[in-house]
């Protein structure tokens, strides 16, 4: 069977949409703001990956979210540019379609509880009501664009009968794309292919939409979901890079992509994913966010193609098949590390950047990296591929604000350490000293007197990019400030370094928050 998309024309049904939602439903997570600039890194880089559409935000929430949004809109080529809205906003869907106005194609994606808990209670409506509400804000959003998406918020709760009149209003009233969220998690994969296959075969009009699946992981099972979600007929994925999103997660991107991709044989489904590229863009949202994926994740955890035990070390050195079902390589691993060093000219570290996926970069950004570059490999005797990424993403972020300049530490056993911090604030140089119990309290003192703030340091962590003693640490600092939570991230061969770069740009996210509203609290 065939289908004509506004967006995407003549598709059949073998295709899989993916729709990414990292920068919205993953942004919502507590410590997972963004600002503009790594906003924009983020979607150009997924259009690079394949994506097909991203929702970019929720342009009514704020000021900044609406700026955001208008900006990727301009901005991203090669993929759709949505926008969220409710169904029944006052100006959510005019707003909306101001946003993606100077999109390449641009969609508005509205959505309305439909189950009788949410309708009761959050909306405070009768469903003849809620219905009245789907036709009339799909109508206003298919008058401002031809690509439109619906979701039933907490469709995988909504009573069958109602459910199915909902789709059918929406589809009536102009959606070209009908999502069936499981918003809180609570679905199994034998519910969500039930439903999809119910609505395919009850729906009037439903052979001319595209159905979405959009699972939660709040018990573990939204890979699963969404795939069992592909069986009943869905054909557009809706996940974030890493899993990201509201409490638990969303359905990893980079899981349902390989899954497909290596059990083509359950899943005969095809996409535009260039899977080479997932490695980079993970490790690009954990720079971002201050996150590390943890080490056990599927596909880009650094365990997920590490061997330790004999017997399978035995097997791996025999037939990688034995004990691997997918190449490193396919998804961006690489098998050579060691290759640069002290002797590496500029010309050498530019190609490097080009093979670990970072393409042609501005002459400022790769001179201030190199120059890091060539500090770290006088320290240490050996240069990993990880550490390049590493010191080159965190060179990278947009410390509007603050900029880290120098530190000096004395530390001992016999007295209380001291140090002493160099920054740029607004352009200004400042300097000052503090003590503390030990060097990284001192340096977090010594940020404290530089620049004031009441912000509460929630968290600490420290691990290594790589192996030995020389390795360059990385550290997460998470802030606390009247109920909000930020985490920055720092690298560094010293490791009181990387805790002051990880909490100056946990200290800069945390501005970025104090100037824009809070995003009203959304699910989908």
């Amino acid at each position: 069977m065939t289908f004509v998309h506004p967006s995407f024309g003549q598709i059949d049904d073998s295709r899989t949409i993916i729709f990414d939602t990292t920068l919205r439903d993953g942004e919502q997570s507590p410590g997972f703001s963004m600002n503009l600039e790594e906003k924009l890194r983020m979607a150009e880089a997924l259009a690079d990956l394949g994506v097909d559409v991203i929702e970019a935000g929720f342009p009514v929430a704020s000021k900044g979210d609406f700026e955001s949004v208008s900006e990727i809109a301009r901005i991203v080529r090669g993929a759709v540019v949505c926008a969220l809205a409710r169904s029944g906003g006052r100006n959510d869907i005019q707003v909306a379609g101001e946003a993606i106005a100077h999109a390449e194609r641009g969609r508005i994606h509205n959505f309305i509880s439909t189950s009788p808990l949410h309708m009761k209670y959050k909306l405070r409506m009768e469903p003849e009501t809620v219905l009245e509400i789907i036709t009339e804000g799909n109508k206003a959003a298919r008058n401002l664009t031809d690509d439109v998406e619906w979701s039933a918020e907490d469709g995988s709760r909504t009573e069958p009968d109602f459910l199915c009149r909902c789709v059918e209003a929406a589809i009536k009233a102009g959606a070209t794309t009908i999502n069936i969220p499981d918003t809180v998690g609570y679905a199994t994969p034998e519910d969500m292919e039930k439903i999809f296959a119910m609505l395919k075969a009850r729906v009037p009009g439903a052979d001319s939409v595209i159905f979405s699946a959009h699972n939660h992981n709040d018990l573990g099972l939204g890979v699963a979901n969404t795939l069992a979600s592909l069986r009943g007929g869905a054909r557009q994925i809706e996940c974030t890079i890493n899993g990201i999103g509201e409490r638990a997660g969303n359905a990893a991107l980079e899981e349902i992509v390989m899954a497909i991709r290596t059990r083509n044989d359950q899943y005969p489904y095809t996409n535009r994913i260039v899977t080479e590229k997932l490695l980079r863009l993970s490790r690009m949202l954990a720079t971002i966010t201050g996150f590390d994926v943890q080490p056990n994740k599927a596909i880009v955890g650094r365990n997920a193609f590490a061997h330790e035990s004999g017997i399978h070390q035995d097997g791996i050195l025999k037939n990688a098949a034995t004990y691997e079902i997918m190449t490193p390589e396919s998804v961006g691993w690489s098998k050579t590390s060691l290759v640069m060093g002290k002797h590496s000219g500029r010309a050498a570290f530019r190609d490097k950047l080009v093979a670990l996926g970072y393409g042609e970069m501005a002459d400022d950004r790769l001179n201030d990296a190199f120059a890091r570059f060539k500090d770290l490999a006088d320290r240490k005797k050996v240069v990993y591929d990880e550490d390049i990424v590493a010191l080159v993403d965190d060179e990278a972020r947009d410390h509007a604000r603050i900029r880290f300049h120098g530190l000096e530490v004395s530390s001992g056993s016999k007295r209380p350490a001291e140090a002493t911090l160099e920054i740029e604030v607004d352009g200004e140089m400042i300097e000052a000293s503090a003590t503390g119990n030990g060097p990284v309290d001192a340096a977090f003192h010594a940020i404290r007197s530089a620049f004031p703030h009441d912000a509460r340091l929630a968290l600490y962590s420290v691990g290594a990019v790589t192996e030995g003693t020389d390795a360059q640490a990385r550290t997460t600092v998470r802030l606390e400030e009247d109920g909000r939570l930020v985490d920055g991230q720092g690298a560094d061969a010293d490791t009181v370094v990387s805790a002051v770069r990880a909490y100056l740009h946990a200290l800069n996210k945390l501005l970025v928050k104090r100037t824009r509203a809070e995003p009203e609290a959304l699910e989908a």
